[in-house]
């Protein structure tokens, strides 16, 4: 999938988009933050980390059709977070199979403002169009991130350990 076909979600106040090299320094800043991590993986990114991260997401639009967006606040242009979904073919019981993840991870100065809700919205609703069904990964003690969940259409479907840490996975069906 070419740069030209990867698609450019507008909200009330965010505009999604596929990430670029000039993103780097803004990602190293999202993933270094400890309340970002503490979740997901437990620690802050290296910047090579952070890279590789960034790389995985250009492979999942190429390959998949699919990715990670970077959210920035429409109106200063400051980045937001990272919103979208994904297939890491996780080693983990029962299998996700082909279906994709949904995932987010968002700068703490913006939360609680309704704005990964309006961001994962945006995203699901374009997944919608072609996708019959998200799955999600979820720690049981990220209250945020189950209460998102929920909101969205999310409902747990299984409990299992991933990488020797407890978690949720959750299915949301296609609304359309």
């Amino acid at each position: 999938m070419s740069k030209l076909l990867q698609p450019i979600l507008i909200t009330d106040r965010l505009v999604l988009r596929a990430h670029t090299a000039a993103d780097f320094a803004a990602c190293c800043t999202l993933w270094a933050d400890p309340d970002v991590t503490r979740y997901i993986g437990g620690r802050p990114s290296t910047p090579e980390e952070v890279w590789s991260r960034m790389l995985h997401y250009a492979g999942h639009w190429q390959l998949l059709g699919y990715g990670y967006f970077l959210a920035s606040d429409r109106a200063t242009g400051g980045i937001v977070g990272e919103f979208g979904l994904a297939d890491f073919h996780r080693d983990i019981e029962p299998s996700l199979g082909a279906t994709p993840e949904a995932g987010w991870a968002m700068l703490p100065q913006f939360q609680g403002r309704g704005l990964a809700r309006e961001a994962l919205g945006a995203v699901l609703d374009w997944a919608d169009q072609s996708m019959p069904r998200t799955v999600c990964l979820i720690d049981p003690d990220n209250a945020p991130s189950l209460r998102l969940a929920a909101r969205l259409g999310y409902t747990e479907y299984a409990r299992t350990t991933y990488k020797e840490h407890a978690s949720i996975l959750f299915e949301r069906p296609s609304a359309r």
